[in-house]
């Protein structure tokens, strides 16, 4: 397991490496005046060269990236041209929404495919089945932000139950906050929901075609014992892969969902410091939503491990 774990976190560092070089090259590298940008056409020259020393990019490329890489194992990323403050404030006070959104679409994500995708596979070509998928279909074609305009419209301005957008900060209560994600939260699982649900049906009628199935069912075991004693645990390594991959999308729907609702997320940050050319903010929020990715996918290999030894043991 020692040198399972030590290749995997090697994968993770190398990886980490290449993105951040990947976004310092898009950011920094490609042709244009990152001053010029953010100020604007109609700068002076003399502000331009002002704000392009104020903010490094006189120095050589190479020296300006050691100083990015440094200054984030150090938590020092800089001050934001338009806000004005630590880039590392901005970011930490965002996350304490955007965070706790996308573990609760995860949940909700997680939840529903798995009722669904076991359901429709127990009652495999029945009405049960043909009708969970054929809804599954309708939600892997509907587009966050358009159900998320919906549930605005139902729950909103129809039945009033929630807000149709903002978000009063956790000092007002946890109850009140997680109300007012909940919306978020739904329009986004429901498409990543629909997609997982099709997969978990699949993984696990492919399980259930395993002669050890056969066996349990041969020695006595009911189907609801067979599925949730052996199936189940043998059909989530494909399942897993697609959690991983979808923790990706989750976080990359926050920014056009949390502009929906209004929420002071980073997705919002980032759709604003893009509004206002602030480079520094949508360099380091960008190599942090790829971080939170390269993470989870780690710990998705891990999960491989514990769930089924021959992975680790192919790996080694």
């Amino acid at each position: 397991m020692g040198l399972f774990l030590l290749k995997r976190i090697l994968t993770l560092v190398a990886t980490l490496i290449g993105a951040s070089v990947v976004v310092f090259l898009v950011l920094e590298i490609l042709p244009g005046d990152a001053a010029q940008m953010m100020m604007g056409p109609d700068a002076a020259p003399d502000a331009v060269r002002a704000l392009a020393a104020k903010l490094g990019l006189d120095r050589p490329p190479l020296e300006r990236y050691w100083h990015w890489v440094t200054g984030m194992l150090t938590g020092d990323l800089g001050n934001s041209y338009a806000y004005s403050s630590p880039v590392f404030d901005l970011i930490m006070e965002r996350l304490s929404l955007t965070v706790p959104l996308a573990l609760m679409a995860m949940l909700m994500t997680t939840g529903l495919a798995l009722m669904v995708g076991i359901y429709a596979a127990a009652r495999h070509n029945r009405l049960g089945d043909v009708g969970l998928m054929g809804l599954t279909q309708v939600g892997i074609a509907i587009p966050n932000f358009w159900f998320a305009i919906l549930l605005i419209l139902l729950f909103s301005v129809k039945l009033q139950w929630f807000s149709a957008g903002g978000f009063s900060g956790w000092e007002e209560g946890a109850g009140q906050a997680l109300q007012a994600l909940l919306l978020p939260a739904l329009s986004l699982a429901v498409v990543q929901a629909a997609i997982l649900a099709r997969i978990t049906r699949s993984a696990v009628l492919e399980v259930m075609r395993e002669d050890f199935v056969r066996t349990a069912r041969a020695k006595g075991l009911s189907q609801r014992a067979t599925l949730w004693g052996h199936v189940l645990r043998n059909a989530m390594i494909p399942v897993i892969t697609i959690m991983g991959l979808q923790s990706a999308e989750l976080l990359a729907g926050t920014i056009v969902v949390e502009n929906v609702f209004y929420l002071p997320g980073l997705g919002r940050l980032i759709f604003q410091s893009i509004s206002n050319r602030d480079l520094i903010v949508v360099r380091n929020c960008v190599m942090l939503l790829a971080t939170m990715v390269v993470i989870v996918n780690f710990v998705v290999d891990i999960l491989y491990a514990v769930i089924d030894p021959r992975v680790k043991a192919s790996d080694i």
